[in-house]
């Protein structure tokens, strides 16, 4: 039971996709005597250009909202993290928080693990543990060490992290807090999502295709054979802009090409719970971004994952795993419009702010320290290459006990 002054939470949130994923444990803790919820809105929460979905994080009516922008068109992704360090900075240091909770794999998640990390405050990761291509996996395995506590999706993400030297202590299953959201009761019907963003037709599919860092040499070939196949299907779409990754503006300019078709809706953004419902009733998602391995496999909708942002990410039968070629993604889209809709449950059943809060609640967890360790796996003093009945082990065992 949590006494004395409330304890302080700050959330950090860059974009539609992780506010979407926090915004369960935002509420369970808004909701809490004890807890107080603060909300550091950065990223491209902030930029007209995809949205301006901090709008979107008004809406939820939390009590303690900070708006901070963090980037210009022309920053690099090392310049966006500098500079949320920076503006994070100030803030920690007039909301003397005491946890600071991030997701993921973006810089602002790494941006706020440095800053829990040199200010020796309690930090949180949400969703660490798991793995896929381009410059996110870097990220996010940096945040893991960076962050105090976590807070995974599945038991294959919590033995990664005892893999990087994490305290087993430290970690907590709680799967993926979109799966409550997909879960939910609350979510708007597909009419109402319908009408809301104008999309006439009533079959579709969703795109998604976000840029590939250490793939930009060949990204603007990439986005273009995917729209021409996309173009060349005749079938209705979704089309939702790449994030603010550098090589965005190369998929931009492929995306254009869709936007006068009468067969595709274009948006810079949508509500996390207008997609998911957008989702749930599509007949496939093609791209790269997180929703094809994560959500779609949830709900048993077809899945066809494009390149290799999403490398070993999840496996399973709805999703078809191509390259960027034209004949692959023929194949794939003519296969995914038949294919049956079998829902897999990967990260969880729907209960993570529920664990989430069993969890902070208990007042051993306000005692964590800000000191970390790196657990080794192979026992001190002994070669991992040596037999476990090494005369050197035999004659050190007898040595410790003589001691």
């Amino acid at each position: 039971m949590i006494m004395g002054a409330p304890r302080k939470i700050v959330f950090l949130t860059g974009t539609r996709a992780d506010f979407g994923k926090l915004k369960p444990l935002m509420q369970a803790v808004e909701q809490e005597p004890g807890l107080e919820t603060h909300v550091f809105v950065t990223g491209m929460h902030m930029l007209a250009k995809y949205g301006y979905t901090c709008e979107e994080v008004d809406r939820a009516r939390f009590r303690n909202v900070y708006r901070y922008i963090n980037q210009n068109s022309a920053d690099g992704m090392d310049q966006v993290m500098a500079k949320t360090v920076l503006g994070l900075s100030d803030y920690v240091r007039e909301v003397r928080p005491d946890m600071i909770v991030v997701h993921g794999d973006r810089v602002e998640a790494l941006a706020g693990a440095t800053v829990g990390a040199l200010n020796n405050v309690i930090t949180g990761h949400i969703e660490g543990g798991e793995v896929s291509g381009t410059v996110d996996e870097l990220i996010r395995h940096a945040v893991t060490k960076l962050s105090h506590l976590h807070f995974v999706a599945n038991d294959r993400a919590r033995e990664r992290l005892v893999q990087l030297g994490e305290a087993p202590a430290s970690i907590h299953l709680i799967g993926s807090p979109d799966v409550d959201v997909m879960n939910s009761a609350t979510l708007p019907s597909l009419d109402e999502v319908r009408r809301h963003y104008e999309i006439g037709f009533e079959r579709y599919g969703i795109v998604a295709f976000h840029p590939v860092t250490s793939e930009l040499a060949d990204l603007g070939r990439q986005a273009r054979v995917l729209v021409d196949q996309l173009l060349l299907s005749g079938r209705n779409y979704v089309v939702i802009y790449p994030n603010n990754d550098p090589g965005t503006d190369l998929i931009l300019a492929e995306l254009r090409r869709l936007q006068d078709s009468p067969r595709c809706r274009v948006f810079p953004s949508v509500r996390f719970e207008s997609f998911l419902s957008l989702l749930k009733h599509a007949d496939f998602i093609i791209g790269n971004s997180s929703a094809g391995v994560r959500e779609a496999p949830h709900l048993g909708v077809p899945a066809i994952n494009v390149g290799s942002r999403q490398t070993n990410r999840a496996r399973c039968a709805s999703i078809l795993h191509v390259p960027t070629e034209p004949v692959a993604l023929r194949e794939a889209i003519a296969a995914a419009a038949t294919m049956p809709r079998v829902p897999t449950a990967l990260f969880g059943d729907g209960d993570s702010a529920r664990r989430f809060l069993s969890i902070i609640r208990r007042d051993d967890f306000w005692r964590a320290s800000v000191q970390k360790y790196f657990v080794d796996q192979v026992p001190e003093h002994r070669d991992p290459a040596a037999p476990a009945d090494s005369p050197s082990d035999s004659r050190e065992a007898t040595e410790l006990s003589d001691a």
